[in-house]
């Protein structure tokens, strides 16, 4: 595995390497095949800008979100792109037998060899009891003690490096090593806390953080990984990504109203009642309680949202401020022209190729 496979390239006057988080967002009025069209969309808008990688993200049970299956996406991106990276931020490991996931992603990497990246989460992508129906137990495997073995097992999968003697030694993932040399994805750790943070460090493995909505722990997490960093085979040195909400809009006040959009889809997502997207009208004439505005007004505090040199500006501050070595930038709002019409304009301001 070569560095290059992680590290990303910077285009124009960006500060960093800049990527897309592709939440595949469902808005009212619109369907799943709709969303689905629009991630191809956008991976290709990214790929044709210089965004270094497209991530999906699992999440189950969100009739807002259609990324329950992030390898079936990745499959169908990798068949309308040709360089970008893709992959997972991320698959949720603890839903998955860690044999199932190193199948998966080393036929992703069999059908788009070197462009393929297997990011993984500790949390379940959803509620308590979507996870138990996801795993056929009330044992949600989360802990201190089980996601290091579990990530463990995948990686000796991956690799086809089981020791003898060990009970899964004459099993095979495939595709995989055991047809022959040939490359596989690099695995990523992601993290809203310290625990993943740690853990990538002492495995010198690359880090991203979920800084869009998690953001009072991003400084905290970034510094914990550098100082837990440990060189490996894969990383000299530390490498860590941050997911940023970012939407710019052709006038400030355009940038407002979508942004209000994903706002109330996290409210209600909060207090139990999981929806489409609302429209912009919809959002603009909802009454906030007190509470609800509290908590709007907290979630739009770490948005990135304005007119492309405004979204610029904030992005160029939040880099700084952080030392993240690549932005992922998710731009959640009810309309998919919305959605890429952000990432044209931040590619804009930032001087990225046309082609």
């Amino acid at each position: 595995m070569d560095v290059d496979d992680i590290r990303g390239t910077a285009f124009g006057s960006a500060p960093v390497p800049l990527s897309v988080l592709d939440l595949v967002t469902v808005g009212s009025g619109y369907t799943a095949t709709r969303a689905l069209r629009t991630s191809v969309e956008i991976a290709r808008l990214a790929e044709r800008r210089g965004f270094t990688r497209h991530w999906v993200a699992e999440h189950h049970s969100m009739p807002g979100v259609a990324s329950s299956s992030p390898a079936v996406i990745l499959a169908h991106l990798a068949a309308h792109t040709e360089r970008i990276r893709l992959g997972s931020g991320g698959v949720m490991l603890p839903n998955h037998a860690p044999l199932v996931i190193a199948e998966q992603f080393g036929t992703l990497e069999a059908l788009a060899p070197g462009r393929i990246d297997l990011g993984l989460g500790r949390a379940p992508g959803t509620d308590g009891a979507t996870a138990a129906a996801l795993r056929r137990t009330d044992h949600l495997n989360e802990g201190a003690d089980e996601f290091p073995q579990q990530l463990a097992e995948l990686t000796r999968f991956l690799d086809d490096d089981f020791p003898d003697g060990h009970p899964y030694a004459k099993i095979h993932a495939v595709p995989g090593p055991v047809q022959g040399p040939n490359g596989r994805p690099p695995i990523w750790l992601l993290g809203s806390s310290g625990f993943s943070a740690r853990l990538a460090g002492v495995l010198g493995l690359p880090f991203a953080f979920a800084h869009h909505f998690s953001a009072a722990n991003t400084v905290p997490a970034l510094d914990l990984y550098r100082e837990s960093f440990r060189p490996s085979e894969v990383l000299d040195q530390p490498y860590a990504l941050i997911g940023v909400s970012a939407l710019a809009a052709d006038d400030e006040k355009e940038a407002r109203r979508q942004t209000l959009t994903n706002a109330l889809s996290m409210v209600r997502l909060r207090t139990g009642r999981p929806g489409l997207v609302p429209t912009p009208e919809e959002a603009a004439a909802y009454s906030f309680s007190p509470l609800e505005r509290e908590f709007v007004d907290s979630w739009l505090a770490n948005v990135v949202s304005g007119t492309a040199e405004e979204v610029r500006d904030g992005l160029d501050a939040l880099q700084k401020r952080t030392g993240a070595d690549e932005l992922m930038l998710t731009a959640n709002a009810h309309g998919p022209e919305v959605r890429l019409r952000s990432y044209e304009l931040i590619a804009d301001v930032y001087g990225a190729p046309t082609a």
